[in-house]
C-alpha cells in the first residue's frame, strides 16, 4: 500500500505504462488507464479485509501512485468512480471489483456470476438497455482478483527451436482436449499444461513430424451469459479475461491450489519442454473482443474501467464487428499499448514463438474499414521484440468488407480459407454433386493446381509495381494452408456427415456454418462395421456396401492429407485428424467440454495406418525441399529445371492448355516439382491427383521433360504405404486409382529410363 515516506522522498513521477512495476520487496507503482473515470480505488485484499486506497496521480490518462508490500501473491482489484449514463455508453460501478488488465495472474477460474453485472440482471430483462438500473450487489467477495507473480523462473537454458517458416508444420490443438484421455499421462496432468509438456505428448508430436504447436487460447476466459443459461461452457476459450494471466482451468488441481505463480510456472514449464523436443509454442490470442461482450455484458475489467476508451462504441452504441456484440477499439492508444504489451509479455518472459491472432481484420480497422497500413498491425510488425516471432493472422471478420484473405501485411502470414474451400470442393462437395445429379459442378482442376503452386494470386496482390519482375513482398509460406481447423467439421467428419449436428449447442442446429463442402460417400452418419471387418450396415442395408463407404471415407481422408502437406506454402494439421477424430457431426463445438471434442487416445489398425501415412507424407516433404520452396513458383522450363518451378499435365502426359484449364469435367491433375539442381540423391517429383470415378493410367512425361528411373513414393489408395510396390516403374506408366494421390519419384542423376519424347 502507499507509504509516506514515498510522499516525501520520491517526487510524483508518472509511471511509463499501466500496471503494476515493483521491486522484490512489493515496492514501487501501480497505474491503470481510465482517461474518463473520475477516480480509481486500489484495493488489496489481507485474508477477509479488503483495503482501499484512492490512486492520487493521474497523467495522461493514467491513474496511479506509489504502492509497498505488493509482494507475489498479493490479491488486489480495483473500483472505479464515475457517472451512470448507460445511454451514452458510461457504466460505471464501484460496487463491481474490476481485474488489473494488465495483471499477470488471477486468483482462481470463475463461472459467469450475476454479481458480475454493473447492473440489476433482471430488470435489464425487461427494459433497455438505455433504463438499465445500477446494481446495488458489491461483489468483492466472488470476484476473481488479480494477483501479483515473480517472472523470475528456471529456464534451464532454454533455446527457441527457430523452426524456419519453409520447414514450418503447424499442429493445432487444444491443451485439454489433447490431454484430456491420453492414458499415457498421470491422471492429474491430464487436459493440463503439465500434460501437453509430458514426454508422452512431446514424442507424439515429434514422432508426427509437425514442428509448432498452436494453441488455442491459453487466456483466463470467462464463458458467455447464454452459455451460462444453457449450463455449457466456452470449451475453446475465445472469451478473454485477461491478456497476461493464463486461465487456472489448464493447470493441474495442484497448481490451481498452490495459486497463480504456479500456474504461470506450469506454462512456463509446459514451453520449456515443448522447446527441449524441438517444438514451438504458437499461441492463438484474442484481442478483437473480451469476455464482457456487448452492451447487456458483465462488468469484469475494461468495460469497467473506461467503456468509452476500450471499446468501439457510436455515441454509447457498441460496433459489432466481431459476433460477440463489442468489439476492443484498435483506435485507441490504450488498446494499443494494451496488446502490444501484452504481445511482448509472453515472448520476454514466457518464451512464446508466435501468435496467430483471433478475427485479426478487427485489429487492422479505423473509421474508413480495414487498413493494412493501419498503426497497430505497424507496430506489430516493427516491435523489436515481436519482429523475430512467427505472426499469423485470420484474415476477417464479420463486419463489413470483413473478408481481407492476402491483404495483410509483411511479415504476417495468413489462414488461406481459400485453400481449405478449393481442396474441399476438388476432394469433396464437386463429388458430391456429381453423385447426386449426375452433372459436373463448376471446378476442374484450376483452382486445385493455384492452391497447391502457393495461392500466389491472393498472396502479391500488394506489392508494389516497381519491384524487380516475379519479386514478390511475400512468400508462399505466408499461405496458413488446412483444410480443417478447430471451427468446423474435423477430417474425418467431413467424409461422413453431408450437414451439421449441432443439437448439443442448445441454438436447435442453427450455429456453425452450412457451407461444409462436405462428402458423406453415400451415407449420412457413420456405418457399423463388425469386428471381424464385416459388418453391420449401419443403414446401408448392404454390409459389403458398408465397407465400400468406410474404404472410400478413409481413402478420401488420406488423399486430402497429402495435397495438404505436399502443396506450396505453410501446412496446418488439425490436431486428431491424422487418427480419423470425429465430433460426431458437430460443426461448432466451441461449448462441447467432453468427448465430442477430446481426443480419442484409443489405436486400432486403421488409426495407426492413418497416423503413419500422415507421418510419412511429412518425411517426403523433409526430405524433398522443392516441395518447401520459399519463392512463389514459375512455370517450368524443361532444359533448366530447378526447384522453384511447376509444370503441369494430363494423365497422357502432356501439357495442359486454356481448354483443359477450363474444363469443369477434368478430374485427375498431374503435378511435376524438379529437384535441386547438382544435390546428390535429389528426386524430381511428379504428383498425379484423381477423384476420376475409375482408376487412371499415368504416362510420365517424355523428353525433354525429366527420364530419370522412376518408383512410387506416395500412394494414399494404400492404407499402409509400406505396401507400396518396390522397383522401378515399368514401361513409363503409372496406375492411379480412383480417389488417390500418387507421387512418383524420379531420379535426378541416376540412370536414365528412355521414354518416347513428347509430340
Amino acid at each position: 500500500m502507499p507509504a509516506d515516506q514515498f510522499d516525501r522522498a520520491t517526487p510524483p513521477i508518472a509511471p511509463t505504462s499501466p500496471g503494476l512495476c515493483v521491486d522484490e520487496l512489493g515496492r514501487g507503482t501501480f497505474a491503470v488507464a481510465a482517461p474518463r473515470a473520475r477516480a480509481v480505488d486500489l484495493c488489496v485484499r489481507q485474508g477477509t479485509t479488503e483495503r482501499r486506497q484512492q490512486l492520487r496521480y493521474v497523467d495522461g490518462g493514467l491513474h496511479w501512485d506509489h504502492v509497498t508490500g505488493m509482494v507475489p501473491g498479493t490479491h488486489y482489484g480495483l473500483r472505479v468512480h464515475g457517472p451512470w449514463d448507460p445511454a451514452a455508453g458510461k457504466l460505471w460501478n464501484p460496487r463491481k471489483l474490476l481485474l488489473d488488465p494488465w495483471a499477470r495472474g488471477v486468483s482462481h477460474s470463475s463461472p459467469l456470476l450475476s454479481s458480475a453485472f454493473p447492473f440489476e440482471v433482471g430488470a435489464m430483462l425487461d427494459r433497455s438497455g438505455d433504463e438499465a438500473i445500477p446494481s446495488e450487489v458489491d461483489n468483492g467477495e466472488d470476484a476473481v482478483w488479480s494477483v501479483a507473480v515473480s517472472d523470475t523462473f528456471d529456464w534451464q537454458d532454454d533455446l527457441r527451436p527457430l523452426v524456419d517458416w519453409d520447414s514450418t508444420v503447424l499442429y493445432e490443438a487444444h491443451v485439454k482436449g489433447f490431454t484430456q484421455t491420453h492414458p499415457d499421462l498421470p491422471a492429474e496432468q491430464r487436459g493440463t499444461f503439465a500434460g501437453l509438456g509430458h514426454p508422452a505428448v512431446t514424442r507424439y508430436l515429434r514422432e508426427l513430424g509437425v514442428t509448432s504447436v498452436e494453441l488455442l487460447p491459453i487466456h483466463a476466459a470467462m464463458d458467455e451469459p447464454h452459455l451460462t443459461r444453457l449450463g455449457l461452457t466456452n470449451y475453446w476459450g475465445y472469451s478473454t479475461l485477461s491478456f497476461f494471466s493464463p486461465d487456472p482451468a489448464l493447470a493441474t488441481p495442484a497448481a490451481q491450489r498452490a495459486g497463480a505463480q504456479a500456474v504461470l510456472e506450469e506454462v512456463k514449464t509446459m514451453v520449456r519442454n515443448l522447446h527441449a523436443a524441438g517444438l514451438e509454442v504458437i499461441l492463438d490470442v484474442v484481442y478483437n473482443h473480451t469476455a464482457e461482450g456487448g452492451a447487456d455484458g458483465p462488468s469484469l475489467s475494461l468495460r469497467g474501467l473506461d467503456n468509452l476508451e476500450y471499446y468501439w462504441t457510436d455515441h454509447g452504441t457498441f460496433l459489432d464487428v466481431t459476433g460477440t456484440g463489442g468489439t476492443l477499439d484498435p483506435r485507441s492508444v490504450h488498446v494499443m499499448d494494451l496488446i502490444l504489451a501484452s504481445l511482448r509479455y509472453w515472448v520476454s518472459e514466457v518464451h512464446i514463438d508466435g501468435f496467430r491472432f483471433d478475427l485479426a481484420a478487427t485489429l487492422g480497422r479505423d473509421d474508413r474499414g480495414f487498413r493494412a497500413d493501419h498503426p497497430l498491425l505497424r507496430a506489430i510488425a516493427t516491435d523489436p521484440v515481436l519482429r523475430g516471432v512467427k505472426l499469423i493472422a485470420e484474415p476477417w471478420d464479420v463486419g463489413t468488407g470483413g473478408w481481407q484473405t492476402g491483404n495483410f501485411p509483411v511479415p504476417f502470414a495468413e489462414w488461406n480459407d481459400a485453400f481449405r474451400n478449393d481442396v474441399r470442393a476438388f476432394w469433396l462437395s464437386d463429388r458430391a454433386h456429381r453423385a447426386r445429379t449426375g452433372l459436373e459442378a463448376v471446378g476442374g482442376v484450376r483452382d486445385l493446381a493455384t492452391r497447391l503452386a502457393g495461392s500466389s494470386d491472393l498472396l502479391t496482390g500488394q506489392d508494389p509495381a516497381e519491384l524487380p519482375e516475379g519479386r514478390s513482398l511475400r512468400s508462399p509460406w505466408a499461405s496458413i494452408n488446412y483444410v480443417t481447423a478447430h471451427d468446423g467439421f474435423t477430417l474425418r467428419d467431413l467424409t461422413v456427415y453431408d450437414h451439421k449436428r449441432n443439437h448439443a449447442n442448445g441454438e436447435d442446429n442453427r450455429d456453425g456454418t452450412s457451407d461444409n463442402r462436405s462428402f458423406n460417400h453415400g451415407h449420412e452418419g457413420e456405418v457399423v462395421l463388425g469386428t471381424h471387418g464385416a459388418g453391420d450396415t449401419g443403414g446401408t442395408g448392404d454390409t459389403e456396401r458398408a465397407e465400400e463407404i468406410e474404404a472410400a471415407r478413409r481413402l478420401t481422408a488420406r488423399s486430402m492429407l497429402a495435397t495438404l502437406l505436399l502443396a506450396s506454402g505453410t501446412p496446418m494439421l488439425a490436431a486428431g485428424d491424422e487418427r480419423g477424430r470425429t465430433q460426431q457431426g458437430n460443426n461448432n463445438a466451441y461449448c462441447q467440454d467432453n468427448e465430442i471434442s477430446w481426443m480419442d487416445w484409443t489405436t486400432d489398425r486403421r488409426r495407426r495406418d492413418l497416423r503413419e501415412t500422415v507421418a510419412r507424407i511429412l518425411r517426403l516433404r523433409g526430405e524433398h525441399p522443392q516441395l518447401r520452396s520459399p519463392h512463389f513458383l514459375r512455370p517450368a522450363d524443361p532444359e533448366h529445371l530447378d526447384a522453384g518451378q511447376v509444370a503441369w499435365f494430363g494423365a497422357d502426359g502432356h501439357g495442359l492448355d486454356h481448354g483443359d484449364w477450363m474444363d469443369p469435367s477434368r478430374h485427375l491433375l498431374v503435378m511435376l516439382r524438379p529437384a535441386v539442381p547438382g544435390r546428390e540423391g535429389s528426386e524430381h517429383l511428379l504428383v498425379a491427383l484423381s477423384t476420376q470415378a475409375e482408376a487412371a493410367t499415368v504416362r510420365l512425361p517424355a523428353a525433354p521433360w525429366p527420364q530419370g528411373a522412376a518408383r512410387i513414393a506416395l500412394d494414399t489408395s494404400l492404407e499402409r504405404q509400406d505396401d507400396l510396390p518396390v522397383g522401378p516403374v515399368v514401361g513409363g506408366v503409372v496406375p492411379v486409382p480412383a480417389g488417390s494421390v500418387v507421387v512418383i519419384a524420379i531420379a535426378a542423376d541416376g540412370p536414365v529410363q528412355a521414354r518416347e519424347r513428347l509430340s
